[in-house]
């Protein structure tokens, strides 16, 4: 029988339900968020008259976890319309509804006794069947099922999300020995294919897979760095971003997390009794750990914790770090490391590490200690906490956000030279590696496999089969190639236009691959995808070469630059083949272009995308001006609709806004309703671009013809200079500000018409084009160019 989720009920309202909740609304489905009933009437609600019978007093925990969920920032809901689909309760009234859910997943406290009460209070109204999970990140999951009936303890397990939900993809999914497989398998494939996670199988261990990993890693670094006279802006410079970590590194990520989470990990794992003795001193706690914790410096909930902000002498806001000897808040330093300087050249963070851990300064002998035991304690943690190594990596991608898993690193160094670092570091790894070659390699098919523990031979990492993995196959499956990008044949006539270009900008050698790949697509194939894997689709065009050439006023050599990339979007649109665009992260100015002229589009559901050229002085000059006001000349019903539907795309453009999420693109315009999908799963993009490309050629893909616009002349230009006017009178924007979204409206009204007139989109384009190269020549213009060059953000002034 088909399971199918349509209502989820979460019981507990706090930071993680809340994430659970709105992520379940996300994706469509309809959510119960419940909590207790308050203890007390508060004083407002006294005053109000209310008692403790009222609903409002009733709903109340649970009601204000629901307006903070509403209101968080980064956004917990890919759209605010998405607020609908979650309703709001308390245990005492609204615990027997659950009869009509499908899925009753626990985010309380996490106590055991606590828990078990909930239990008992749900087998009295819980229809058997019904899915049941806990959130628990720390409890053992076996216990949690103490006493219950059969029937619960077939459909429990441990369902443990990471926070932010919506932003980190790990699941860890946690069964006992009472969980019937085929419900653990509906867990897995449910966490993959709907909630686009990944979903990793995960033993009852002390805390589970990615935070026992990740909390020694942390601790280990905690008990390294005033070995080695580090401060705290040092550690976080060495283990962030250029490592593959996230730009919080170690102690930012601590200070988040909260100080207090990280030290009842590592102590309910040294409790435990897991480890052996010289890895249990890893999650000791150093001395300065237990002054913060005794002192509530536990990081941002408490406003303090390895980071503090003071105000200076001159009353202005700095970041001081704790001094870890003094335990006094001092300005950090600027930190430098030659080590560093010797890996500026090399673009990818597991390429990094071989430079890294021969560096002769402070920085190498930490890359050293903590990659030699990061690697002696995950040998042994297999087969204890995973009996599979892809288990162990993909749960710190997903979970801690590292780019790279510890196998994956340690085959970057080599094997064996990952055991003489743990040699050095005071362990020994396990007997299992000491024969092993390479933790990974890719077969002929260009799928991943990773050796086997017990035979020593390769087995094929599951789940492939869902996806396509462009790392895997360009080494084969590549049919041409240039400086920044490549042509890859993704099987059953279909081609990939994939962007490598630094920050996938767009430049000649993409727009000439771009062209090539419909070409080629064209003559020889039924259809063409345009996407990577990269952090993000593209940032938009090359801002540099833009930037030469104003300078120098080569304005011909910029005209020709800028037709053509114009030419390129009209040919993604016009070609006599489907072109399928799959964005995803940052898909700005020119990657915006180019998504909203392909035929269809297959968006990653975290997709920030937008027009955003007013932030350097200049109008979207690709196309994308012309396709915002196409879009909505459709829409032309009455005057008013006519003004207020251009006065929206006109604000969209002029403001710079990027969507949040693929869902709040729709609203924008930039992705059309009925024509483009969302893929909540990364992972599965490119393979889901490929089917809609495919189905399209099957279906009798025809070339599209050329679309007239309608556009309203100088009366809707009248509108748009009042409006600029009443801006820079009321000081909200300057005057460049003005001359640019002046020279917009100019566009988006079709020009010097005196009155409504249908034209054709090239029209629209030369005006384009136009006014981009006039902008162009404007110094200010210039001034912001070259700010956001070296700041790698806008310069509004």
């Amino acid at each position: 029988m088909k399971r199918r989720i349509k209502h989820v009920t979460v019981l507990g309202s706090g930071i993680m339900g809340s994430g659970i909740a709105a992520h379940f609304a996300n994706i469509g489905v309809e959510v119960s968020l419940l909590d207790i009933v308050p203890f007390e009437l508060t004083e407002a609600e006294q005053k109000k008259g209310l008692t403790k019978e009222d609903k409002a007093v009733r709903n109340r925990i649970a009601s204000e976890n629901f307006e903070k969920l509403k209101k968080a920032s980064p956004a917990l809901l890919y759209s605010p319309k998405f607020a609908d689909r979650i309703k709001v309760g308390n245990f005492d009234d609204d615990l027997q509804k659950i009869k009509n859910t499908d899925w009753i997943i626990e985010v309380v406290v996490e106590r055991l006794d606590i828990k078990k009460s909930v239990y008992e209070k749900i087998e009295q109204f819980r229809k058997p069947g019904t899915l049941i999970s806990s959130n628990t990140s720390g409890i053992p999951i076996h216990l949690l099922t103490e006493g219950r009936s059969e029937d619960f303890k077939k459909y429990f397990a441990g369902t443990h999300f990471f926070n932010p939900v919506r932003y980190l993809p790990l699941l860890e999914i946690i069964p006992t020995n009472d969980t019937d497989p085929e419900i653990i398998d509906f867990y897995m494939n449910y966490g993959a294919k709907f909630l686009g996670k990944t979903t990793v199988l995960a033993k009852d261990t002390p805390a589970f897979i990615a935070n026992r990993i990740g909390v020694f890693s942390m601790m280990d670094l905690l008990h390294n760095v005033q070995k080695l006279g580090l401060t705290v802006s040092d550690v976080d410079k060495l283990t962030g971003p250029v490592i593959g970590r996230p730009k919080s590194a170690t102690f930012r990520t601590a200070d988040v997390v909260g100080l207090d989470t990280l030290v009842m990990v590592a102590n309910g794992v040294r409790q435990s009794g897991a480890e052996a003795n010289d890895f249990n001193d890893v999650f000791a706690l150093p001395g300065y750990i237990q002054k913060m914790m005794d002192n509530k410096w536990l990081g941002s909930k408490t406003e303090q914790g390895f980071y503090k902000k003071v105000k200076n002498a001159e009353g202005k806001s700095e970041i001081h770090g704790l001094n870890l000897d003094t335990l006094e808040y001092e300005l950090q330093g600027k930190s430098s490391f030659p080590t560093l300087e010797l890996t500026k050249s090399i673009d990818k963070p597991i390429d990094r590490f071989k430079v890294l851990i021969g560096g002769k300064d402070k920085a190498g002998e930490l890359y050293r200690k903590s990659l030699g035991a990061l690697f002696a304690y995950v040998s042994h943690k297999v087969p204890e906490i995973s009996d599979e190594v892809y288990k162990i990596d993909d749960a710190m991608r997903a979970g801690f956000g590292w780019e790279n898993g510890p196998f994956e690193i340690w085959d970057a160094v080599g094997v064996q030279k990952g055991i003489e670092l743990a040699k050095d570091a005071g362990y020994e790894v396990s007997d299992w590696v000491k024969n092993v070659e390479t933790f990974y390699k890719v077969n002929d098919e260009g799928q991943s496999i990773y050796v086997d523990k017990n035979s020593g031979t390769y087995n094929k990492i599951p789940g492939q089969d869902a996806f396509i993995i462009l790392d895997n196959i360009r080494k084969n499956k590549t049919l041409w190639s240039n400086s920044g990008a490549s042509i890859e044949d993704l099987g059953d006539g279909i081609i990939n236009f994939e962007i490598r270009s630094k920050m996938n900008s767009l430049g000649g050698e993409v727009l000439d691959g771009l062209n090539r790949a419909i070409d080629l697509a064209e003559k020889e194939y039924d259809g063409l995808v345009v996407g990577n894997q990269g952090a993000n689709f593209s940032v938009g065009a090359n801002l540099a070469m833009i930037l030469m050439m104003a300078i120098e006023q080569d304005w011909d050599d910029l005209n020709m630059a800028i037709a053509y990339f114009q030419k390129s979007m009209m040919r993604v649109r016009y070609s006599s083949i489907p072109v399928v665009v799959a964005p995803h992260g940052m898909t700005l100015g020119g990657g915006c272009e180019m998504t909203m002229h392909a035929d269809r589009v297959v968006a990653a559901a975290e997709t920030y995308i937008g027009l955003v050229e007013t932030g350097v002085g200049v109008i979207p000059g690709g196309g994308g001006t012309k396709e915002l006001t196409l879009r909505t000349s459709r829409e032309f019903h009455n005057d008013d609709v006519k003004n207020n539907r251009l006065r929206d795309a006109f604000m969209n453009i002029a403001m710079g806004k990027v969507a949040t999420s693929a869902y709040e693109a729709y609203d924008m315009g930039i992705l059309e309703k009925g024509k483009d999908i969302v893929s909540v799963s990364k992972n599965r993009q490119i393979a889901e671009a490929k089917k809609v490309a495919k189905l399209l050629a099957e279906q009798g893909y025809t070339q599209p013809i050329e679309q007239k616009v309608k556009v309203l002349g100088k009366d809707a230009l009248g509108m748009f200079y009042v409006g600029t006017d009443q801006m820079l009178t009321g000081k909200y924007i300057s005057e460049h500000d003005k001359k640019i979204a002046d020279k917009l409206a100019n566009v988006m009204v079709g020009g010097n018409l005196s009155e409504p007139t249908v034209v054709t989109e090239q029209y629209l384009l030369n005006l384009e084009r136009e006014t981009f190269l006039q902008l162009c020549g404007e110094r200010k213009t210039l001034e912001r160019i070259q700010y956001m060059l070296q700041n790698g953000k806008p310069l509004r002034n």
